[in-house]
């Protein structure tokens, strides 16, 4: 990379540009467009989820501040609130959709590590919901006086990145995601209480999968077989069939429920598995990995924009997401790229006060006077990102 290029191009340089541009012909995403392209609209978009702007206003203040260095910067000449603001209220969400499921694919692809030693990923699904003004987002009605949408989202465990992403308004139950989540021969899903949904829990089974779920206390399974021998912390381990008539109905085979008690809390866990043979432990495990995805959500909106939104429409709104993913990842694939020995989080803040400086990224992280920068407030998060 050129040492004259600003800290910002050299990021753009980690992009496909070329896939991008694929993906906008498909959807006819220029067409019409003179000067301020899609690229452009993505570019500016990642400029503000980097920097942190704050709003639309705030984001077109901070790059005119910089009018001079714009087109090197790759945004364009022709960045303006009324163009940003229509770019994203009239084009087709779904470009953005598509180059951020690739981007998933590509930091996937460079970041998985076999933590488990399973055969198959490893995956939590969990769902978190963005509150919204109702009397400006009148199209995300939620309750009566409230407004939101969901992100569902399918976590990469053991790579530490989001591997689907699915948006609904937030009056979805979570279970009715379950359908749309791509699923793998092999793989190991981690459910929550809320996903007690034994319909889809079954299909993961036909397709020779595994599900870790965490029951409700009143499921009811008749044994016929169970361990005797059970290791420290374990209350019960036994193999058997649903009692009630339409779970039965639901999930006819045979699966596994395991009661393990928390040994500092006290608290019992039931756990419903179609994995029959791993340990008791592994099981554990698995769950208390479920966390992970949690903590991604609180990440990206502690330090991305997607609690603040810089349009109104809910087609700004899934661009706005979907451009905090494409941004997610990118740090990630600089951070594993570079072989950086620091967090994500910390990729990120030294990135986001350094866009607009002539320095070598290289150079930049090596010669940077950052220390000890928390990961987030809780210390538990920090193992999540901390590589």
């Amino acid at each position: 990379m050129n040492k004259d290029k600003y800290v910002f191009s050299q990021l753009v340089t980690f992009l496909d540009e070329f896939k991008f541009l694929r993906i906008v012909k498909k959807y006819e995403g220029n067409k019409y467009i003179k000067s301020y392209t899609c690229w452009n609209q993505l570019l500016t978009m990642m400029f503000g989820q980097l920097s942190n702007r704050e709003s639309l206003r705030d984001l077109i203040v901070s790059l005119e501040a910089h009018t001079g260095k714009l087109y090197h910067l790759g945004i364009g000449k022709s960045v303006t609130r009324s163009n940003l603001s229509k770019a994203n209220e009239q084009r087709d969400y779904r470009i953005f959709q598509e180059y951020a499921t690739f981007m998933i694919a590509e930091a996937r692809k460079r970041r998985i590590e076999r933590i488990f030693e399973l055969d198959g990923h490893v995956y939590a699904f969990d769902s978190t919901t963005i509150d919204l003004c109702l009397s400006v987002f009148e199209w995300a009605k939620f309750r009566k006086h409230k407004g939101g949408i969901k992100m569902h989202t399918l976590y990469d465990v053991e790579a530490e990145v989001p591997a689907f992403v699915h948006i609904t308004p937030a009056n979805i139950h979570d279970t009715k995601a379950m359908s749309v989540i791509p699923y793998e021969r092999g793989a190991h899903y981690i459910f929550d209480r809320g996903y007690n949904d034994f319909g889809n829990l079954y299909t993961i089974d036909r397709i020779g999968a595994f599900f870790v779920v965490r029951a409700k206390t009143n499921v009811r399974i008749k044994p016929k077989t169970w361990k005797r021998r059970l290791p420290e912390g374990v209350i019960s381990d036994v193999i058997g069939c649903f009692t009630v008539y339409k779970s039965s109905k639901d999930y006819p085979d045979e699966l596994r429920k395991l009661i393990v008690e928390d040994p500092e809390s006290g608290t019992r866990y039931i756990f419903l598995t179609n994995n029959l043979d791993a340990s008791a432990e592994l099981i554990s495990r698995l769950y208390r990995n479920r966390w992970s995805v949690e903590l991604f959500f609180k990440w990206i909106k502690q330090h991305l924009k997607i609690k603040r939104f810089w349009g109104t429409s809910e087609n700004a709104v899934r661009i706005q997401i979907y451009c905090a993913i494409i941004t997610y990842c990118l740090v990630a694939i600089v951070q594993h790229d570079m072989k950086l020995e620091r967090s994500i989080y910390e990729t990120l803040q030294i990135l986001g006060i350094s866009l607009t400086d002539k320095t070598h990224l290289r150079d930049l992280f090596d010669k940077s006077n950052f220390k000890n920068i928390k990961e987030l407030n809780d210390s538990s998060e920090s193992n999540l990102f901390n590589f």
